[in-house]
């Protein structure tokens, strides 16, 4: 065999080589646009119920600094004719619903702490103190479905992720 044809012989190996290799990477490249089923569909919901939650919480902050600044409620219902508790409780909440608000969205681990602290005040503070807010029943259920859901979600959540 000649020198030429020998060389010949590898360029067309290479040039083989390179169209298979581009084939492969092709259809790797499809094949990696498949749509996949769906394993985390638990921490899908978990993640939904983390953003609405947040929502939730930039509601309720904002409305507590609407109580702080006086852009709702009358003369006799301002921030400063209220008692001290309540204007104490009123400046907590309005801080941390939005703290929680971010960690949630983002769906971070202190996120969820920080919303499950202010779940878990918001019912102590009606049921244990109904001076301050009235002690509505109704906000301490609300609070009470909301963090069951979170534990049952973040529980099916953790299932479906390996050890």
């Amino acid at each position: 065999m000649s020198d030429t044809s020998a060389r010949d012989t590898l360029r067309d190996q290479a040039r083989d080589n390179a169209r298979d290799r581009d084939n492969a990477m092709s259809v790797a490249a499809i094949s990696s646009e498949r749509i996949e089923p769906d394993d985390n569909g638990w921490t899908r919901r978990l993640v939904l119920f983390l953003r609405v939650m947040a929502i939730v919480s930039i509601i309720k902050g904002l409305y507590h600094w609407a109580q702080v600044t006086g852009f709702i409620g009358g003369e006799e219902e301002a921030f400063e004719n209220q008692s001290m508790a309540w204007q104490t409780a009123t400046i907590y909440f309005a801080v941390i619903e939005l703290v929680a608000a971010v960690g949630l969205w983002l769906a971070t681990p202190w996120g969820a702490v920080v919303w499950l602290t202010t779940v878990v005040s918001m019912a102590v503070i009606e049921l244990m103190f109904p001076g301050i807010y009235g002690g509505s029943l109704t906000v301490v259920a609300f609070e009470a479905v909301m963090l069951a859901a979170y534990l049952a979600l973040a529980w099916m959540a953790a299932r479906e992720r390996p050890p």
